[in-house]
């Protein structure tokens, strides 16, 4: 065979064995990847909640009688004091000294509650002044760098606080000189004794606000105490939203909300007022029963960003438990448990190293990183069982 050919077979024999050798050799793993970063971290509890009025009234029937047909509707706006309906009294019944004695008592019980709730309304207003005094001052001391904002932040929730006990007094108020109008009505058909009509009883509104509700709109004999509507004040409205009693620890009055896919543009701002001390048990669904507790929120936000919420309306609620916000974190899905430590695989030179880490709070998304790690290193997500120390990988970084 020439020396040619000879040479020829050669190269096509090393061609095929470097080929096969070729084929043999390990390859890189294929791996996504993400950089350790600094930024904005918040650790929260997410839940569903429901806006709810904080004063919701019922009017009902003062006295038995036959009632005239409600002319308002779902919706309309009423003020405090209106009349809402007519009730014309049945033919009195004969003068009973039980009857009368009873009607009296109503009577003196109801002026007795109106005196408390009189003074109430007095303590709370002179609250509210001392509360808005106690505003402006420290206001001034803010703005002159003797006072913490924080403090600031506190006195105008309680100054918000203050507004609207005197408020939710004041139409309590109101409510007992109804339920003063309502027995002296009912003392006067007890007392007479003539057989004729006494004069027709006018329900008025406890409230400034819009009917809720319409329980009895035809014409008819209601008994006294029978729900004729409810009113109430769409502008004075608090989300009440039902957390695991596990999470109901870590949450105090005055912790930060936040209301997301409420139907805004913008989420909306709250904080906490109450936490309730009982706890309730609910089947979620999945079937599963757990316990429960009601936390109470007021929204924040102007009213103009959410005038648009009404009763019974679905927001989402974010408390946020704690948040920093240059603070050094490492996506949740590059993290793995070594033992009773966690662990990252970091990308160095090509190839997965295993390191252990130290973490601090955390969320469904990030971590904090306490130490084992540094900012702008490249880190695994997800790691499976093709990864492993010393392999070889071909990163694709993906963007977070």
């Amino acid at each position: 065979m020439p020396w040619r050919q000879r040479i020829v077979l050669i190269l096509l024999l090393l061609l095929a064995a470097l080929a096969i050798l070729w084929a043999f050799l390990p390859r890189p793993v294929t791996i996504e990847t993400a950089k350790v970063s600094r930024g904005p971290l918040q650790v929260t509890v997410e839940e569903e909640g429901k806006a709810r009025l904080r004063d919701r009234f019922v009017v009902s029937a003062p006295v038995t009688g036959y009632a005239r047909r409600v002319d308002l509707e779902v919706g309309d706006p009423v003020k405090r004091g209106q009349g809402v309906a007519e009730i014309e009294p049945l033919r009195a019944e004969g003068l009973d000294p039980r009857a009368r004695a009873a009607a009296q008592a109503r009577v003196s019980a109801a002026e007795a509650a109106l005196r408390v709730a009189e003074e109430r309304v007095r303590e709370a207003r002179a609250a509210d002044e001392y509360a808005s005094a106690r505003l402006d001052r420290t206001r001034r001391l803010t703005d002159a760098g003797l006072t913490p904002k924080d403090v600031l932040e506190q006195t105008e929730s309680e100054a918000h606080r203050a507004t609207a006990v005197t408020k939710s007094a004041e139409a309590a108020t109101d409510a007992a000189r109804h339920e003063l109008e309502g027995a002296k009505a009912a003392l006067t058909q007890a007392g007479a004794s003539d057989g004729r009509h006494a004069d027709r009883v006018i329900v008025r509104s406890p409230a400034t606000g819009r009917v809720l509700a319409v329980r009895h709109e035809s014409e008819g004999v209601v008994p006294a105490g029978t729900p004729l509507l409810e009113v109430g004040d769409p502008g004075h409205l608090e989300v009440e939203v039902d957390v695991l009693s596990a999470d109901a620890v870590r949450i105090h009055p005055g912790t930060a909300v936040r209301f997301e896919r409420w139907g805004g543009d913008v989420p909306l701002e709250g904080k906490v007022r109450v936490v309730e001390p009982v706890g309730f048990t609910k089947v979620s669904a999945l079937g599963v029963e757990e316990q429960r507790v009601l936390v109470l929120v007021d929204i924040t936000s102007p009213r103009d960003a959410w005038k648009g919420v009404g009763d019974r309306y679905r927001l989402e609620a974010s408390f946020v438990l704690w948040e920093g916000k240059e603070v050094l974190q490492v996506p949740s899905g590059a993290l793995f448990r070594t033992g009773d430590r966690f662990a990252v695989y970091v990308v160095e030179r090509g190839r997965a190293k295993a390191r252990t880490v130290e973490i601090g709070r955390r969320n469904g998304l990030a971590a904090q990183v306490l130490s084992g790690l540094a900012e702008g290193e490249t880190v695994i997500l997800h790691p499976g069982d093709t990864v492993a120390e010393g392999k070889k990988v071909r990163p694709r970084l993906v963007q977070h």
